[in-house]
């Protein structure tokens, strides 16, 4: 039997969803399921990257006529909206800047806060719509006269993590059909209604970069700037091509062939050092350069619209982990600062990427890693 997750609907007539559509099977089957519920559906499919259309990474126009056959087959219109210069200027600009800053940034969680419900969000309304709706595994419930972002039933598949910047106005007006669905009963129902891209494979990695290597793609936009690598003894034992190109943690790519002391274990970006250009690698996964108990973070972003009180919570410091329990405090460096301890040492804590906090399931909201 297919699943169908009840949704109110106006007591007057269908409310009119317009449901952003990239051409996967979830956001297909998040239209469908509207549809099915008596929602009046509009698709929109987002164009926000156009510098390498002819590129072969580049699968926006396969996905277009993926959408167009889709609603087709469900029967709704759809239309393309291109938001490629909202996206350079609010979303890769700031990549550019944390990557130069030799910081890892997480242009997904930009995005959906400034794209996805934001631009995308200001003309589904000029449409007319009364509500938005994407193909996210995520779920908000309204209580008490607000509105609260939930990790999605299926763990495996919650995106909270990258929804964490919304605020309560946006998420006021945002359906997510598939927060209580697994992903494997979305294919499910994909294939029993018959729709082509069943068994499309998910996109990954970051919206604009596709599959492509992604240093290949850095080396585009930022300069090399050579630098030595060192290990936490001062060592050198090898030159970088530039520190924005690493992240803490990273193990393929560093260019250090072979065992340095003979232990065998394998090499770690560990440190960045701005200052002297200089990139620590450490060996052993459980090296305690990689190890941290705290962590500050800045630029905060509370679903409330409120820091939470200071006590004990959850958090993640990157999107694929497991949560950790942690405490949380003011920060030192302005009210958007917060400070978390973890009893427990997290791996590869990195400034750029977004400390996201819960109590429970419900997602608070969270900030980005400075220290």
């Amino acid at each position: 039997m297919i699943y169908l997750k009840s949704m109110p609907l106006s007591a007057s007539k269908p409310t009119k969803v317009v449901v952003g559509m990239s051409g996967g099977v979830d956001s297909s089957v998040a239209a469908w399921m509207l549809k099915q519920q008596g929602y009046e559906v509009i698709g929109l499919f987002m164009k926000n990257w156009e510098d390498d259309d002819n590129d072969e990474y580049c699968s926006a126009r396969q996905d277009w006529l993926d959408v167009v056959s889709v609603a087709d087959m469900i029967g709704i219109d759809v239309e393309a909206v291109n938001f490629a210069a909202e996206y350079r200027e609010r979303v890769f600009a700031d990549f550019l800047r944390e990557y130069a800053a030799g910081r890892t940034p997480n242009p997904d969680v930009l995005c959906n806060a400034e794209i996805k419900f934001k631009a995308f969000l200001d003309y589904a309304m000029s449409l007319g719509a009364d509500a938005i709706a994407t193909g996210h595994y995520a779920r908000v419930r309204h209580e008490g006269g607000r509105v609260q972002l939930l990790k999605a039933v299926d763990a495996s598949k919650d995106q909270s993590y990258f929804l964490h910047r919304l605020t309560q106005d946006q998420l006021a007006k945002v359906l997510f059909p598939l927060g209580e669905i697994p992903k494997t009963e979305v294919r499910k129902i994909a294939e029993e209604i018959g729709l082509h891209n069943a068994r499309k494979k998910d996109s990954t990695g970051i919206c604009f970069i596709g599959e492509r290597p992604f240093r290949e793609f850095l080396n585009r936009y930022l300069p090399r700037t050579p630098g030595p690598i060192k290990t936490p003894e001062g060592k050198t034992v090898g030159e970088h091509m530039g520190l924005a190109f690493f992240t803490l943690g990273q193990r393929k790519g560093i260019g250090l062939g072979g065992s340095q002391d003979g232990n065998g274990d394998a090499w770690y970006v560990a440190r960045k050092d701005i200052a002297s250009n200089t990139l620590y690698v450490a060996q052993g996964h459980e090296h305690h350069w990689l190890l941290a108990n705290h962590l500050s973070a800045m630029d905060a972003s509370w679903v409330d619209g409120v820091a939470p009180v200071p006590g004990k919570y959850s958090a993640k410091t990157r999107y694929r982990q497991t949560d950790s329990a942690c405490e949380i405090d003011a920060g030192s460096e302005g009210p958007l600062s917060f400070e978390l301890t973890f009893p427990e040492a997290q791996w590869a804590v990195t400034p750029g990427q977004s400390a996201v906090l819960y109590d429970g399931d419900i997602c608070l909201g969270g900030g980005i890693i400075s220290s």
